[in-house]
């Protein structure tokens, strides 16, 4: 394979909001799990997984654009953090 030829790259996003950072819903949901008896749940927080595929010439120019991804449209980095996951993908 060429040094220029794209690749495909599956790549996971987990979206978290930073700590200190009220999460209402995190909240509400760990508030109500007693009700329908799931006792003993604490530390509750909800986020978003964003999953696609990305062509890119090798795994850290495809990590960079997800980067510059998040920080530009995918995330707020005010108040989220995001982790990010990049491997190779299955030939198809």
């Amino acid at each position: 394979m060429c040094d220029d030829e794209a690749m495909t790259f599956d790549v996971k996003i987990e979206v978290r909001l930073r700590a200190g950072v009220a999460d209402p819903e995190g909240s509400t949901i760990e508030r109500s799990l007693p009700a329908l008896g799931f006792d003993g749940v604490t530390g509750v927080h909800v986020g978003k997984c964003i999953r696609f595929t990305v062509e890119a010439t090798d795994e850290g120019a495809a990590r960079a654009e997800v980067e510059d991804m998040c920080s530009r449209f995918l995330t707020n980095p005010v108040i989220e953090d995001a982790e990010i996951t990049v491997t190779a993908a299955a030939p198809a």
